[in-house]
């Protein structure tokens, strides 16, 4: 099928399918006379892997890796499941990270005033910057 059909499919636009295909995530499998892109029915399922494991956070340069073991003829499933456990200890670092920051939004707003006084060369006053 053409990439526009295989974008109709998928819900993905054209110009995401020609960067995967320019990554090295979704190949095409030949090319019409005219020079059109042609893509098999197994560029969907990849698309639908490719469209998970980016919901699950994993980056597109993670995914190739997982690819490459599958078009080598493996299965990546032990890849995938480093990269999930990599995935969650990323994740426990921004709830921290997220914590950190709350705590001190929420001790800035302890003493903030609405109208502050003028002070030289500040912007916000309360900010102290």
């Amino acid at each position: 099928m053409k990439i526009g059909a295989l974008a109709s499919l998928s819900g993905l636009p054209v110009k995401t399918l020609r960067y995967y295909e320019d990554l090295g995530l979704l190949p095409a499998i030949g090319r019409t006379e005219g020079g059109y892109r042609l893509f098999g029915d197994q560029s969907l399922r990849r698309l639908e892997f490719i469209r998970r494991l980016k919901t699950l956070g994993l980056s597109l340069e993670e995914i190739q890796s997982c690819l490459t073991v599958h078009d080598a003829g493996e299965l990546p499933c032990h890849d995938i499941e480093v990269m999930l456990n990599q995935q969650i200890e990323r994740i426990e670092r921004q709830i921290g990270d997220l914590a950190q920051l709350r705590t001190e939004l929420e001790g800035l707003l302890e003493g903030w005033r609405s109208d502050p006084a003028r002070e030289a060369d500040l912007i916000c006053p309360n900010l102290r910057v």
